[in-house]
């Protein structure tokens, strides 16, 4: 079968010969990063102070409830699904967007093109004061399952597609579903957050602080950064996340190291805002926050998104271990990866048995390869 198309294909060593030096993938969050209640001031502290702020009335609660778009994933995948853990652990499906099309029940065609550009998946284990996050680079090539498009049609399986394709083809439940197939987990959630409204955000927090150790100049995403501090308001801040081309080898790779550190750049700048000393700023905040937002139809409401928050609240950065999926190269697509069979399968094992990521299952990994040019400003 073809290989199915996707971004414009990037060169790279395909033989595994004169590979670029690149640093490890193993990405653990700083300890010098916010506490764990940066992590409840976007789920938690921020919606709930911020009704308190604003009064709490039902109104408040009301709008920003309707704010968040749902999808009911159970209702389309069935029941031909890997089982619940019943062990108290929990795997969320976390995916960044360029569209929330779709996000009503409306996949395939109403998509219009969207693409899941981000895909990690969050395990909290069963003492809900640890994590990991698995990163799913977009161009890793998979076998995507049979899929129902929202229309009433069905989109068929397909052999070594690029995995967010998924999204295209069958919207959040698809991306839902080809995730389970892969990794042989249950997603008891999936959270998505679309970057037009995630530029609007960043401009609503007055920026974020982050440090480039190297020039960064790509002319696909508009990103055009030197070596230094920088405060990025939205639009850079979204060029940033979507640059690829601009650093390492040019593949999806690099652009989840920045991804990454952009993350606990966001979360130190979340916590620099006092919801209860500026009520105001932190409900528009909040009420962004929400229209950004699509989830599963068990999360689509900002109670059961403070529920969870609560179950978070435990969790520290310095417990929080991040990894990128092991792959390897595609030898008949430079543009893609493939995913390393036996090393996945020891990272899904290891969140499957509630345990840590082994430090070796990476090791072998192109993605080990892979250094970030950006950090958090301090």
């Amino acid at each position: 079968m073809p290989r199915m198309s996707g971004d414009e294909h990037q060169a790279h060593p395909a033989d595994g010969s004169a590979a670029p030096p690149y640093g490890p993938a193993r990405v653990r969050r700083a300890r010098r990063s916010p506490r764990s209640r940066a992590l409840r001031y976007l789920t938690w502290s921020a919606l709930g102070l911020v009704l308190a702020g604003a009064g709490g009335t039902a109104y408040a609660w009301q709008h920003l409830d309707g704010n968040i778009k749902g999808t009911d994933v159970d209702a389309a995948l069935g029941d031909d699904r890997p089982g619940a853990q019943h062990d108290g652990s929990m795997n969320i499906l976390l995916l960044g967007s360029d569209s929330r099309a779709g996000t009503h029940g409306q996949y395939g065609k109403g998509v219009a093109g969207a693409r899941a550009d981000t895909a990690m998946v969050l395990h909290v284990d069963k003492s809900h004061k640890k994590a990991s996050v698995v990163s799913i680079p977009r161009d890793t090539m998979v076998e995507r399952p049979r899929c129902a498009t929202g229309h009433g049609s069905t989109a068929p399986a397909a052999h070594e597609a690029m995995f967010n394709s998924s999204y295209e083809v069958g919207g959040p439940a698809c991306t839902v579903k080809t995730v389970e197939n892969m990794s042989g987990l249950r997603m008891d959630h999936y959270l998505e957050v679309d970057f037009e409204g995630f530029q609007k955000l960043i401009d609503e927090l007055g920026g974020v602080d982050v440090t480039t150790h190297r020039a960064i100049h790509d002319p696909a995403s508009g990103l055009s950064l030197d070596a230094g501090r920088h405060t990025l308001k939205g639009k850079q801040a979204l060029e940033l996340v979507r640059t690829r081309h601009g650093v390492a080898d040019g593949s999806d790779l690099g652009r989840i190291q920045l991804q990454q550190a952009f993350m606990k750049a966001l979360i130190h700048r979340a916590d620099t805002v006092d919801p209860l000393g500026h009520p105001g700023k932190a409900y528009d905040l909040a009420d962004t926050a929400t229209k950004t937002i699509s989830a599963d139809s068990g999360l689509a409401s900002t109670d059961k998104l403070l529920g969870l928050g609560k179950d978070l609240k435990g969790i520290s950065p310095a417990r929080t271990d991040m990894v990128t999926l092991p792959v390897t190269y595609d030898a008949q697509d430079a543009g893609r990866v493939l995913p390393l069979e036996t090393a996945s399968h020891r990272v899904w094992d290891a969140l499957r048995h509630d345990r840590p990521v082994p430090a070796s299952a990476t090791h072998d990994s192109v993605a080990a390869r892979t250094d970030s040019p950006v950090s958090a400003s301090s």
